[in-house]
């Protein structure tokens, strides 16, 4: 699984999301919010993809921070 890194949208910024997750094509997007109480852990969690290398359903991990 490739990771593809990009900036925060404006939106995102103006929503206070400091990190967002999404496995491309068509996934879910997770967002990270400034004032979560883990969001360490969870950042973390989400760039830990290993669990999808095998997956034909998704090719890369596109991470906005």
């Amino acid at each position: 699984m490739r990771k593809v890194y990009k900036k925060l949208t404006k939106e995102q910024k103006t929503k206070g999301v400091i990190f967002s997750s999404q496995l491309q094509p068509g996934g879910t997007a997770h967002e990270v919010f400034k004032n979560d109480e883990n969001k360490h852990k969870v950042i973390a969690r989400l760039e830990d993809d290993k669990f999808f290398n095998n997956s034909s359903n998704f090719k890369y991990n596109e991470i906005r921070n």
